[in-house]
C-alpha cells in the first residue's frame, strides 16, 4: 500500500549486539530498528530528503541461538600490520548469535523539511530498487560478515505463533529526525520496551513518548 514499504530480509547468521554485554557479543532476539534502518539505507537512501521509520517486524522463522568464537582485533588496522604474536591486539571473543533468520519488515518514508521530491516518487523508486535487488553496498545482519538478503514481500509466510517480552532494546543510536550534511551527527541513544505478540513486534514512532530519548541538549 502507499505510505508503507514491505520487504523480506533473511540470512544464515545474525547478531544484533546488546550494548550492555559488548565485551562478549550477545544478540537481541530480534533486530533493532537501527539495524533495519541500516539495511534499508543500503538499499535506498536520500538523507537530505527523508529518513526511514520502521513500523513493524514480523518474525517468520523460529528464534534460534548458537555460540561461536571469533578472532578479532582491538585496534583499527593502520600502516603497520598486525602480527599473529601481537599480544593484546588479537583477541578471541565469544559470540551468541542467531541462525537461519527471516523477517518481514514494514517501513515508511518520513520526509524532511525542505524536501523537493514527492513522496510518491520516493516510494516508487524504493520499490523499484527492492524489486531489482539493488543496493549501494551489501547490507548486513548486525555484523558486516553476516550478509543480509532481501526481496519484495509476498506475504505468504505467517509469523511464528509466539509471544515474548523482549525487554528494553536499543531503538537507534542517533536522533533520526536530524540531518547533518557532513555526516557527523552526535550520538543520541534511544530505547524502547519491545514486545513480540504472535511473532509481530510493533515499533512506535521515534517521536512517541514510548521511545526513551536523552533530554534535549545532552550528548550520549
Amino acid at each position: 500500500m502507499f505510505g508503507e514499504i514491505e520487504l523480506e530480509i533473511w540470512g544464515d547468521l545474525a547478531c544484533f549486539t546488546r550494548p550492555e554485554l559488548k565485551a562478549e557479543r550477545v544478540t537481541y532476539d530480534v533486530p533493532t530498528p537501527s539495524a533495519l534502518r541500516g539495511i534499508l539505507d543500503a538499499i535506498y537512501s536520500r538523507p537530505a530528503s527523508f529518513y526511514w521509520q520502521i513500523n513493524r517486524i514480523e518474525v517468520l522463522r523460529p528464534i534460534r541461538h548458537f555460540q561461536l568464537v571469533r578472532n578479532e582485533v582491538s585496534q583499527k588496522a593502520g600502516r603497520i600490520s598486525f602480527s599473529a604474536t601481537d599480544e593484546g591486539i588479537r583477541l578471541q571473543r565469544s559470540t551468541v548469535a542467531l541462525r537461519d533468520v527471516h523477517y518481514r519488515v514494514a517501513a515508511s518514508l518520513r520526509l524532511r523539511e525542505g524536501c523537493t521530491v514527492s513522496a510518491e516518487a520516493l516510494y516508487a523508486q524504493a520499490r523499484r530498487r527492492i524489486q531489482g535487488g539493488k543496493c549501494y553496498y551489501q547490507p548486513s545482519l548486525g555484523c558486516r560478515e553476516f550478509v543480509a538478503y532481501f526481496s519484495e514481500s509476498d506475504e505468504d509466510s505467517l509469523p511464528i505463533p509466539e509471544d515474548r517480552d523482549l525487554g528494553l532494546m536499543v531503538y537507534d543510536v542517533f536522533d533520526i529526525r536530524k540531518y547533518s550534511p557532513t555526516g557527523s551527527a552526535a550520538p543520541s541513544i534511544s530505547l524502547y520496551h519491545a514486545h513480540m505478540r504472535q511473532g509481530v513486534v510493533t515499533i512506535p514512532p521515534y517521536e512517541s513518548a514510548e521511545v526513551l530519548k536523552p533530554e534535549e541538549g545532552t550528548v550520549c
